[in-house]
């Protein structure tokens, strides 16, 4: 299951409006600022370490160097891979060989030598000094540069060209207009930082992953995913066995137990008192139906007989019909999936339009359900107030672990003031 996006629209979603994205323009330029000046220099002198204890193995010096060498390497790239993640959701899945426990440092050196990541991690350094440290420095240049634009719009452009011409990027500052048209230019630049500095810090991290992932790691993160959500399946399995266990002792067990208990007496009194007895009957007949109904509503719970009988389509639109928000539901769907994937696609679409009900305050409600490119896409959108998030313990948090048993992906856009849509994808093929 892919974890890159799941609540927002990117890693710099806008949660509450233009102040949000402000702010996450500044924090990529920040960041990327401190990447430039700060983080990238080490690669310099990860790299020339690097190539002197290498150079020195020969002379056996290196033998004993290069095992803390290479380690300092794998720490550099290790705390990129962190920021990556923690910066902009960047995930580099990355599987190192073990290393023997308390061997000598020639047999280490021999070790890391024949890791493949090893060598990634240092492929890695030439490409972060440059083509890294430009993309890191660029958010911040981007944001910066129109300041001085506004400033030579001010009248700097006096002090800067002097008796001569400034150049402002592409512009000659010689006099007060072309000062302005500075000040233009810069202005442009400013809604491009505006726009374009978050997506640079991940273009940063994204080349990153592209030097440091191996396809080891990707099995691994890929093994590591399918565990965790298997491992979910099973604890959701067990809970909802555990909520049927208890439906069945709280309400149609008790019910049938009071209906037999109800016709014993009928038994007993249709000879000494048959009108008594006739609306004993009468209230155990309405029982039965209210049991009848509560295990029609269990079995509704666990698999509906529309999902069974009509597919997903028909069955999202009878839960369309139950509820109380105009819903809208599109359907293009040339086949059927198999049967778990639609249990667990109905599943998700009814707690998803449970939640927007509840909770967003919407006025209309759209769903839309296609298939192609071998993937079953889901779509629900609303006009509520927004605000959805991914969360421990959040319904949304529920569904993602659902479609993750089927290496299904959730995306969630909801800025505060809406619009939300979720949107869901599941790979598998139709009959």
């Amino acid at each position: 299951m892919n974890t890159e996006t799941t609540d927002t629209t990117g890693p710099w979603a806008i949660k509450d409006g233009g102040g949000s994205r402000t702010r996450a323009v500044v924090l990529a330029a920040v960041r990327g600022l401190v990447l430039a000046l700060v983080v990238l220099p080490f690669a310099v002198l990860g790299l020339v370490l690097t190539l002197l204890s290498l150079a020195l193995i020969p002379l056996g010096i290196g033998l004993v160097t290069t095992p803390a060498v290479l380690t300092l390497v794998r720490t550099l790239a290790g705390t990129r891979r962190r920021l990556a993640e923690e910066w902009c959701g960047v995930r580099i899945p990355v599987v190192y060989r073990p290393l023997t426990p308390g061997a000598r440092p020639w047999t280490r050196t021999v070790e890391l030598l024949r890791d493949p990541q090893t060598w990634r991690d240092v492929r890695w350094l030439p490409v972060d000094m440059t083509a890294g440290f430009l993309t890191a420095l660029l958010p911040a240049v981007l944001l910066l540069y129109p300041v001085e634009g506004f400033a030579v719009a001010a009248g700097l452009w006096r002090v800067l060209a002097g008796e001569g011409t400034y150049w402002y990027g592409f512009v000659p500052v010689s006099d007060q207009p072309t000062a302005l048209g500075a000040g233009a230019t810069a202005a442009v630049l400013l809604v491009a930082a505006y726009r374009l500095t978050p997506a640079l810090l991940l273009l940063h991290f994204r080349l990153t992953r592209a030097l440091l992932a191996s396809p080891e790691g990707e099995l691994a993160e890929r093994v590591r995913v399918l565990t965790e959500t298997r491992r979910d399946a099973v604890d959701t399995s067990a809970a909802e066995l555990r909520r049927i266990e208890r439906d069945l002792h709280d309400g149609a067990q008790a019910r049938l137990v009071a209906m037999g208990m109800d016709l014993g007496t009928v038994e007993a009194l249709v000879d000494k008192d048959p009108e008594r007895a006739k609306l004993l009957l009468a209230q155990t007949r309405r029982a039965s139906a209210e049991a009848l109904a509560e295990l029609r509503d269990l079995v509704r719970g666990i698999h509906p007989p529309v999902l069974a009988e009509r597919g997903l389509g028909d069955a999202v639109r009878a839960l369309a019909l139950r509820l109380p928000v105009p819903t809208e539901v599109a359907v293009d769907l040339p086949g059927r999936a198999e049967a778990p994937v639609e249990s667990a696609a109905y599943f998700a679409v009814s707690e998803i339009l449970t939640n927007a009900v509840k909770h967003s305050g919407a006025g209309r409600i759209w769903a839309d359900l296609h298939h192609a490119d071998g993937l079953l896409r889901i779509s629900v959108t609303d006009d509520g107030r927004g605000g959805a998030a991914v969360g421990a313990g959040s319904g949304l948090a529920g569904v993602e672990r659902r479609l993750g048993t089927f290496d299904g992906v959730l995306a969630v856009s909801s800025p505060v003031g809406g619009p939300t849509m979720v949107t869901m994808e599941i790979p598998c093929v139709l009959s």
